[in-house]
């Protein structure tokens, strides 16, 4: 920080002042004005280095110091580094519900006409039966936020005259359905 701009701001101030009287007036503010520089710097300094301390004293930690590098003023603000907190520990896994305990419910769902209709082209397209695939649906929107559903149809993709799962020639539907 150059404090020169507020020496000479005074300086003109005390000139200006002086205006008033003589000529022997004027000389001898000039006079004053340029003996002043050095005290009015310190002045300022010490204000400055004050200020910085209150500043310190309100710091939570850490300090700000003011330093002289020629004519200019310096601050240095020392902040110590805080040791980021630890991530706190994870959540224990939710006990895992079973994904059929072999006890049917029974729901009545009412649902607009076309709703229906698109729910069962998307049900075919999965070559599933209505049913199945809301319940699939269900599933997949109470299950685990960590799982994905896979539903991949592999009937584009050559497996040299056999089926890899060893479903035989007679079975049509190569897809793959399932929880990763």
């Amino acid at each position: 920080m150059d404090i020169t701009p507020y020496i000479d701001s005074l300086r003109r101030d005390l000139v200006a002042a002086a205006e008033t009287g003589d000529a022997e007036v004027k000389a001898a503010a000039e006079r004053l004005a340029m003996a002043l520089d050095p005290a009015a710097r310190l002045a300022l300094m010490e204000a400055i280095s004050h200020a910085a301390s209150e500043i310190t004293a309100e710091m939570p930690n850490g300090s700000v110091d003011v330093r002289l590098d020629g004519r200019e003023l310096g601050f240095v603000i020392d902040t110590p580094m805080t040791a980021p907190a630890p991530p706190p520990p994870p959540a224990p896994p939710a006990p895992e519900e079973p994904e059929d305990d072999g006890v049917l419910a029974r729901v009545t769902l009412r649902i607009p006409e076309s709703v229906k209709a698109k729910a069962e082209e998307r049900a075919a397209q999965a070559g599933h039966s209505l049913n199945t695939w809301l319940v699939n649906v269900v599933r997949n929107a109470t299950h685990s936020d960590q799982s994905i559903n896979v539903d991949i149809d592999l009937s584009s993709l050559p497996f040299m005259g056999g089926d890899p799962f060893g479903r035989g020639p007679s079975r049509g539907n190569r897809r793959m359905t399932g929880w990763v």
